[in-house]
């Protein structure tokens, strides 16, 4: 699988009220979420955020609160993936159970540009800046999470095999 995104960046640090803030967690729904996502950091991400488009981040994304809030945010956002140098450790389990692809990758939250343009390699973990022509790799996602990924998130994917 292929994912192909115009760049938002962020900094470091970015915690899971900065992603989904607190104010609208009395509900869980997709369509409401995605409408508030980052907007305390960028009050107009979610108008300019278009489907396949990827967040990079520093280190430490998603630090904070544990809430499945923020990975549904930011998939229902459109964001195909977030590449950043480090996450925090619950943010990481939760965006697979969520269905949200997730990339670390030290250089390219140093190198890539807001706007640029990169295509991710899921199986293998290259990522190419389609802008600058520079390439970079991250940890690619096993099989089995690019399953979870393909399916929705862990409970569509035990639904899909008649395990619930």
């Amino acid at each position: 699988m292929i994912l192909k995104g115009r760049v938002f960046k962020f900094g470091d640090d970015i915690d899971t009220d900065a992603i989904i803030p607190a104010r609208y967690l009395s509900t869980s729904d997709p369509f409401v979420l995605k409408k508030h996502c980052m907007e305390d950091i960028d009050s107009t991400f979610s108008s300019k955020v278009a489907p396949g488009d990827i967040i990079v981040a520093g280190k430490n994304f998603g630090c904070g609160s544990s809430r499945e809030h923020a990975p549904i945010a930011i998939k229902a956002a459109g964001v195909s993936c977030v590449i950043a140098s480090s996450f925090a450790r619950i943010f990481f389990r939760n965006s697979f159970n969520m269905g949200l692809a997730i990339f670390e990758s030290d250089e390219l939250a140093s190198q890539v540009r807001e706007g640029d343009i990169l295509e991710v390699e899921v199986a293998t973990g290259v990522i190419k800046d389609l802008v600058t022509g520079k390439a970079f790799k991250a940890r690619g996602i096993p099989q089995f999470m690019q399953e979870l990924i393909a399916d929705g998130g862990l409970i569509e994917h035990i639904k899909k095999r008649g395990r619930l």
